[in-house]
């Protein structure tokens, strides 16, 4: 049991008793034991409501039942039934005063690596070469990260791939159009640059007769090696990629060259692939097309779905790469999972490459595949963030204006140097721009609004930076940090409600690892916070009159809520100043 879990001991404790009082087995998970909000009871356990009509008893007589054979322990007094049903858990003091102390030193403050470690593939960022990155690429980015942070934490190893958009069509026609201006070697042309020459080639590709032919024979010279058409291409990966990794080590992201597997990187894969499928007997001939038709997919006429995996006139799609992507990462680098941060629109296209996949064999029950799909950022109109002039937010300008906004706030509140006011403009305004991603549920539209997430009251990031720096402030104030063996007292209210929450860590990130769900942390942050919060209200720390072994034992609560903050934070990529 990871160290501070307790709602998992419990959890364990109740499935026992539910096995001795009525022969039914229940999953600890299932027992439905969760942490309460009523005074006076830390853990609620309600499934004698559930399982009454499938037992044919009162739902008050199977929770009495349940207590029954729960017996005495050291972790919880005595179980109570109240109300119709409800059986609860009250954590002993002493119990609790000692699992709290003892997470002094803890690097992990009670969380437990898994004891079944996975080989996680993790898809995330993909954005296209020759293109700035903007506003629609900050969630695919920042979600992912957050996901590496969390997995690699809870002990997984995780291998991030970057699958940048790098290959087809539109470079064969962006490199024509850079061989009619007699761009050849790259020379000082920023991204910016080969933003507009992207939009150039695409408006010649759409009206000018004959530069289309030119553009497929361009794809066909670049698939086959024509060293020319490759020196434009790696000119315009490689301004690309810097630009990339700016926008990266701007936002703290991990992502390196060594993460990047592009389309092209899988495109001597596809044939093959093909010739795979076709030799299992898996793919059809639709329209000229060679195509794969998974089972379950239908059209609203009830026509069965292809996957196109050739194209009539020879060409790989999209739909391919993918299915190659999974060949390559089970059969050659050998991974259990496979994780996608790709937006939800993209959710029918992953079901059926899954399925493809699990047909073809590239994925067994040993496997699991998913979409981790996100909604969008929209503004306070409710429409999908854009410029005035229409076009897409640029990322670092985004980014910038985050750094620029905070700067404002920071100037207003601290007393810091310059310098350091910048480096706390930084951490702040980024971090604001994260967390209001980060904080919400990614299955779901948010409202991008900077008033909101750069307030310094309610379910923000400035918020709990604030919390940190004011805790941080204390310890200064009171000259060290307890060591461990410091005894803690919970002889106040306010001192076990904020025992509890810190105990609650484990809990919170295992479910923002299993559900990949960064927002179920942020919410746990977020209420350690406000418990602090009431806790420092109305338990003086630093005060002539608290006794001595009454300030240490808070100095530990109030060091170990640092903690637990700083290190949320940083398992989804944001940062704590020291002072602000």
């Amino acid at each position: 049991m990871p160290a501070g879990d307790i709602g998992s001991e419990i959890r364990g404790r109740v499935a026992t008793a539910l096995r001795e009082a009525f022969d039914v087995r229940v999953e600890p998970a299932d027992t439905m034991v969760r942490p309460s909000g009523q005074a006076g009871v830390d853990y609620q356990c309600d499934i004698a409501m559930k399982l009454a009509r499938t037992l044919r008893r009162p739902p008050r007589e199977v929770a009495e039942a349940v207590v029954g054979a729960l017996g005495t322990s050291s972790v919880f007094e005595p179980p109570q039934v109240s109300g119709p049903g409800f059986v609860n858990f009250t954590l002993r003091t002493d119990w609790l005063a000692a699992r709290v102390a003892g997470l002094l030193g803890d690097g992990r403050l009670g969380v437990a690596a898994t004891q079944r470690p996975r080989r996680i593939a993790l898809d995330y960022s993909s954005p296209n070469v020759a293109k700035e990155m903007h506003v629609g690429h900050l969630r695919p980015t920042i979600i992912g990260d957050a996901l590496l942070r969390l997995l690699r934490f809870a002990g997984h190893e995780v291998l991030p791939h970057n699958h940048l958009g790098d290959w087809g069509t539109p470079f064969g026609m962006l490199i024509e159009h850079l061989v009619d201006i007699g761009w050849e070697s790259g020379g000082d042309h920023t991204i910016n640059d080969l933003d507009g020459f992207y939009r150039q080639a695409r408006a010649k590709f759409d009206g000018e007769p004959g530069f289309a032919d030119r553009s497929r024979a361009r794809v066909v010279a670049l698939q086959g090696g024509d060293q020319r058409t490759l020196r434009l291409w790696r000119a315009l990966v490689d301004e690309s990629t810097r630009h990339f990794n700016e926008v990266y080590r701007l936002l703290d992201v991990g992502l390196t060259d060594d993460d990047i597997y592009g389309e092209s990187f899988y495109d001597p894969m596809l044939a093959g692939t093909v010739a795979d499928l076709e030799g299992k007997g898996l793919t059809r001939v639709s329209d000229g097309a060679v195509c794969l038709f998974p089972v379950g997919f239908a059209n609203r006429e009830g026509e069965p779905l292809p996957l196109i995996l050739r194209k009539r006139d020879g060409g790989y799609g999209y739909h391919v790469t993918d299915v190659a992507t999974l060949r390559y990462w089970t059969a050659e680098r050998g991974v259990d999972d496979l994780l996608y941060v790709v937006g939800a629109p993209q959710a029918q296209h992953f079901r059926m490459v899954f399925a493809a996949g699990r047909e073809a064999g590239y994925l067994t029950d040993a496997h699991r595949a998913v979409h981790i799909g996100f909604g969008s950022m929209l503004g306070e109109d409710g429409r999908t963030i854009r410029t005035r002039a229409g076009g897409s937010v640029k990322l670092a300008d985004l980014l910038a204006e985050a750094v620029d906004n905070a700067a404002e706030i920071v100037a207003e509140r601290s007393q810091l140097e310059p310098a350091e006011q910048a480096q706390v403009a930084r951490a702040v305004g980024l971090g604001a721009l994260k967390y209001a991603d980060l904080s919400s549920d990614r299955e779901h539209d948010y409202v991008f609004t900077w008033s909101r997430m750069l307030a310094t009251e309610g379910n923000t990031s400035v918020y709990l930076q604030y919390a940190v720096a004011r805790i941080r402030s204390i310890l200064r104030s009171a000259g060290a940090v307890p060591p461990p063996g410091t005894v803690v007292q919970l002889g106040e209210p306010a001192e076990r409600a904020l025992a509890v929450k810190l105990l609650q860590l484990p809990a919170a990130v295992d479910a923002a690892v299993e559900g990949y769900a960064p927002h179920k942390l942020c919410t746990y942050l977020y209420e350690l916070a406000k418990v602090f919060t009431a806790f420092h209200g109305s338990c003086p720390i630093l005060k002539d009159h608290v006794a001595p072994d009454v300030r240490g034992s808070r100095l530990v609560l109030a060091h170990l809520t640092a903690e637990v903050l700083v290190l949320g934070l940083a398992l989804i990529g944001i940062e704590a100043p020291q002072r602000m």
